[in-house]
């Protein structure tokens, strides 16, 4: 297909994870986190990381996103921010503007939004 740089964050396992938000719980209020997260569920507020952040398949998150790596798999709806790269997957949904040094926007993906690449 194509090779892109820091994806490796596709071969994560879900054992690399410290913490997963499981697909039946709702949050909403600020999340901070310095290892890897994975939201299954639904998220409102804001997102402040240091490590990478994973929004699965079926999970929903209206939030403003600050983290290293993002990849979004599920329906993100707010401002991203990535330090190293913003991942949308085929499945994936962004509404909102993305900002990162690298941003990946797989064919069947969606995004409403404003791009910003930075150096």
């Amino acid at each position: 297909m194509f090779d892109v740089k820091d994806t490796d964050l596709f071969d994560l396992e879900e054992e690399d994870f410290d913490t997963i938000l499981a697909p039946d719980i709702t949050f909403n209020g600020k999340i901070k986190f310095t290892k890897p997260f994975m939201i299954r569920g639904a998220v409102s507020g804001t997102i402040d990381a240091t490590s990478d952040l994973v929004i699965d398949l079926k999970a929903l998150v209206n939030a403003e996103i600050t983290a290293s790596r993002v990849l979004v798999r599920g329906k993100v709806e707010g401002n991203i921010i990535g330090r190293d790269i913003v991942f949308v997957s085929s499945t994936g949904s962004v509404s909102g503007d993305i900002t990162a040094k690298q941003v990946v926007l797989e064919p069947g993906s969606r995004f409403t939004g404003k791009c910003t690449m930075t150096q």
